[in-house]
């Protein structure tokens, strides 16, 4: 139950970084499972994301979790801080 509540409050942070991001740049929200590239996100815009994820949450990310698959969404973001924090 704890994990679930994590989860959750992980996603919300998630959420409000990611639609700072996307409304500074002009572009519609999006859902917890909607593709961030799709939404417009480019490449520099990610590692832009990952940064304020390690700022936001206080971690390092480490190399190997610094990959497309996990910032394709709010969802996927938010279970990979969930698996770091």
């Amino acid at each position: 139950m704890d994990c679930v509540v994590s989860q959750s409050a992980f996603g919300d942070r998630v959420a409000a970084i990611v639609g700072a991001m996307l409304a500074g740049k002009g572009l519609a929200q999006v859902g917890p499972g909607d593709s961030l590239r799709e939404a417009g996100l480019s490449s520099l815009d990610q590692v832009n994301l990952m940064l304020s994820v390690e700022e936001t949450f206080e971690l390092m990310l480490p190399p190997e979790a610094m990959t497309p698959d996990n910032f394709q969404s709010i969802e996927t973001i938010a279970a990979l801080v969930g698996r770091l924090a």
